[in-house]
């Protein structure tokens, strides 16, 4: 499992010029998921997000949590992250999960952030072709992985 999160000023989702979701201050997570996923990668990834400190504290130190400043996340589905291209130019992406499998995990994170660390977290739409914006601050962004 792969999670690139950005810390960011704003974010929403659009799908077919229709607003899906959208949030100020926080996280915008593109989440992408594997053949060996499974519910304990997603919890080891929803808890390292929700304690992840890149909020700068009073020194300007990144000492803070998305917990700690109460913040929002949208969380984006993005099988893209297991785009290979060591065979040419064009990336395949069978190191992705099927997308009915990935459903399940994807939705899981969503709620394990939700319903465990309660922060309030949105999501775009599983399997549409959206348009993502985004401010991000800083910039800041990291990947976390589960393996």
């Amino acid at each position: 499992m792969k999670v690139i999160v950005q810390r960011v000023t704003n974010a929403s989702c659009t799908v077919n010029n229709k607003l899906i979701s959208e949030i100020k201050d926080g996280y915008l997570l593109l989440v992408g998921l594997t053949h060996t996923d499974t519910l304990k990668e997603v919890e080891y990834l929803a808890k390292k997000i929700a304690n992840l400190r890149i909020f700068e504290d009073e020194d300007g130190k990144l000492n803070r949590s998305i917990l700690d400043e109460n913040y929002e996340i949208l969380s984006i589905s993005q099988f893209t992250l297991y785009g290979d291209t060591k065979k040419g130019n064009r990336p395949s992406f069978t190191n992705a999960l099927a997308p009915d499998e990935a459903l399940v995990l994807y939705h899981e994170l969503t709620k394990i952030l939700k319903n465990i660390y309660n922060i309030n977290t949105l999501e775009g739409e599983f399997g549409a072709m959206m348009d993502i914006n985004l401010t991000n601050s800083g910039p800041v962004t990291i990947l976390l992985e589960s393996k």
